[in-house]
């Protein structure tokens, strides 16, 4: 015989299994609201706040003149041999991908080998891959300070008479409000990155 619902549920609170239930459901509830990332999730980070860089023009640039847009920030080096193209071969795929939303998607990779990468130099790299693209450097100690910012790793590795630069490798998504939201692994594709894009596009 079913037991009446006022009596299941005295049974349930004496085992404290109500509780758990009630936890379980509202999580569930909560969870179904939220957008599904296939990256990293890193709303509410307390790290990757805002960069102040400047561009192969000279203009210093912030987080804040993108607003409105969605922001997909990279650091590599214009000599990096596989990974960096790879990377942005993969951002003007992912433009491509993005269709009529694609103008609003802001690209930015930032060097970390400012000695090198001097803004003629950068400006040439990033149009190479896409004319949207845009490449900010700043000076050794600027570079520093904005990779601590990201808890971005690089560093100078000497290969002969010159060097190359080991370095991490993910990429950081903003939504239109100019907030960290999302890491995304290198090993992640194009529709990957495309579909949490889109989802950061919608203002989630």
């Amino acid at each position: 015989m079913a037991y009446p619902l006022r009596a299941l549920a005295r049974v349930l609170a004496a085992s404290g299994l109500l509780a758990l239930l009630v936890l379980v459901a509202g999580c569930q509830r909560a969870d179904e609201g939220r957008a599904v990332f296939r990256g990293l999730d890193l709303t509410g980070a307390s790290y990757g706040r805002d960069f102040r860089l400047t561009d192969p023009e000279g203009r210093e640039r912030t987080l804040a003149d993108f607003k409105g847009q969605v922001v997909l920030l990279y650091f590599g080096f214009t000599q990096c041999p596989d990974v960096c193209p790879t990377a942005l071969i993969r951002a003007a795929e992912v433009r491509q991908l993005l269709g009529a939303q694609a103008s609003r998607l802001q690209v930015i990779f930032v060097t970390i080998d400012p000695e090198r990468d001097l803004p003629a130099v950068l400006k040439g790299y990033t149009a190479a891959f896409d004319p949207a693209f845009l490449g900010l450097y700043g000076d050794a100690e600027r570079t520093r300070q904005t990779a601590q910012e990201f808890k971005v790793y690089y560093k100078k590795v000497p290969t002969g008479g010159s060097y190359t630069m080991d370095h991490s490798t993910l990429s950081y998504a903003f939504d239109p409000q100019g907030r960290l939201r999302l890491a995304l692994r290198h090993e992640q594709s194009a529709q990957d990155y495309a579909h949490d894009l889109r989802l950061l596009l919608q203002n989630l």
